[in-house]
């Protein structure tokens, strides 16, 4: 009885599960690699011939392609930067979405303010001028008051001085021209005003003893024909009620920017 015999492929590329050494793929394998060493020793050679002969050309051709080696690096970040461009494109665009809902979110006809751009300064309110009524002020609060509006205005060296033994002045101030302010504060009521025996006690000491460069009388009523006179005689500036308030609310002049009062005021005599 005859066996056949069975025919077993790949016997001569594989020997007990390794790959068999085959001497003519080799000795192909290292003549390749002899002839591209070879290749590669004459195109150097020719290269550093060519650098000898022409250094200028081969500059040129380093520099031509120095700008592709960079841009193959650069290819990587450029990927990154597109992605952050296409995040802050996408934050444009929802800022904008916020804002025109807001836009129609308000009002028929109302206009929404726009906001202030970063770093900008907040105007804040302007508060409303304090009506003082100087009436109502004991003596010593009206000095303190007309004290405080001289300060106000640009004087310097603001002292309350009123008392006993004051001889008519109860402000002294320097004024903004640098003359010395000498005031005397008067707080009547409205039918009390000011006679010309008070403006002559004050015209007594204000420039004599006080050595006054402006002398002023201030009242919360009036004053009287003669003291008017009396005033305009001896250069005391005279203010009254009305003038005090559009001095305090800051509507009218301060007693040394006020000439004298002329002796024909049309008051009636006291």
């Amino acid at each position: 009885m005859t066996v056949p015999t069975r025919r077993i492929r790949g016997s001569r590329l594989r020997h007990h599960g390794r790959p068999r050494f085959d001497l003519r793929a080799t000795a192909v394998f290292f003549t390749l690699l002899a002839l591209l060493l070879i290749v590669l020793g004459i195109v150097a050679r020719a290269a550093g011939a060519v650098v000898e002969r022409r250094p200028v050309w081969t500059v040129v051709l380093c520099l031509l392609g120095a700008p592709a080696l960079v841009a193959g690096v650069r290819g990587r970040y450029r990927r990154r930067s597109a992605a952050r461009a296409a995040h802050r494109a996408a934050a444009a665009l929802q800022e904008a979405t916020r804002t025109a809902l807001d836009a129609l979110e308000a009002p028929a006809g109302q206009e929404r303010p726009s906001p202030a751009p970063p770093g900008a300064a907040v105007p804040a309110d302007e508060p409303e001028p304090t009506v003082v009524d100087y009436a109502a002020l004991d003596a010593d609060a009206f000095e303190q008051a007309v004290a405080a509006l001289c300060e106000r205005d640009g004087c310097g060296s603001v002292e309350v001085v009123g008392g006993a033994g004051d001889l008519g002045a109860d402000v002294v101030a320097v004024d903004p021209q640098g003359r010395r302010l000498i005031v005397q504060c008067k707080r009547y009521g409205e039918d009390n005003r000011v006679g010309s025996q008070e403006l002559q006690r004050f015209g007594g000491t204000c420039f004599t003893v006080h050595e006054a460069g402006v002398a002023a009388l201030v009242t919360t009523s009036g004053f009287t024909a003669p003291a008017v006179e009396y005033a305009a005689h001896c250069g005391i500036v005279c203010m009254d009620g009305e003038a005090l308030r559009a001095w305090s609310e800051g509507t009218g002049p301060a007693p040394w920017e006020l000439p004298a009062p002329a002796p024909d005021s049309g008051l009636p005599p006291q």
